[in-house]
């Protein structure tokens, strides 16, 4: 918990410097309201840390900011308002727990679209706030309009997320109108947010994959 706190309040001082005051007490209300989640032990650090780097990021573009935020009977990791819009951020980090360590890709597919799946309906605007290093797998599917999306696709997509997410399942429906705005990359280090459009991202983790086809066959 110490240790918590002062990492905590290492970042805190770093992202309030030359701040206005009204958003610096917005960032120590939610520094507060995580020490007391950690406490409860519901987050963890780097956790926490990426989502008062996204906060600082949406407080300088005029939203009011939350974290761990009940978004209807969901737990959001950043949220926030602006005018009559709202717009979620989930944090991911490429974690797997244990008991995927067989199959972490396919897990951690399942993940990233269970989430689209689930929170884009719920917001203006969707968003999925990543590490600078984590190359997370996003599936094509959510790229292309609603109409586009074949139904075999759909199915494909609800058969992966239903290995991992039954409790409530995924629906079909949940999934083709699905959407994801934009990728926040997080350099922790820089305290800094890159915005890239989903297309502009999946090109990119295209590449990846490509690059790391050629490396296996050599």
């Amino acid at each position: 918990m110490e240790n918590f706190i002062k990492d905590i309040d290492t970042l805190i001082e770093k992202l309030t410097l030359e701040i206005q005051d009204n958003k610096k007490n917005h960032l120590l209300r939610l520094r507060e309201k995580l020490i007391d989640m950690k406490e409860k032990r519901l987050v963890n650090t780097a956790h926490s840390v990426m989502e008062l780097i996204v906060a600082r990021y949406l407080l300088d573009r005029g939203y009011k900011v939350d974290v761990e935020y009940n978004l209807n009977s969901l737990s959001c990791d950043v949220y926030g308002e602006k005018g009559l819009g709202n717009i979620t951020v989930e944090i991911e980090t490429g974690y797997v727990p244990p008991a995927h360590a067989l199959d972490p890709i396919r897990y951690l597919k399942a993940r990233i679209s269970s989430k689209i799946s689930r929170y884009s309906h719920y917001c203006s605007k969707f968003v999925i706030g990543i590490p600078q290093h984590y190359l997370m797998p996003l599936d094509g599917i959510f790229l292309l309009p609603p109409r586009q999306r074949k139904r075999s696709e759909l199915r494909r997509v609800k058969e992966l997320c239903d290995i991992y997410y039954s409790n409530p399942p995924v629906s079909l429906d949940e999934i083709k109108n699905a959407r994801i705005h934009s990728i926040y990359i997080l350099n922790v280090d820089e305290l800094s947010v890159k915005e890239l459009d989903p297309e502009s991202y999946y090109e990119m983790y295209r590449r990846s994959l490509e690059i790391e086809k050629l490396i296996s066959i050599e």
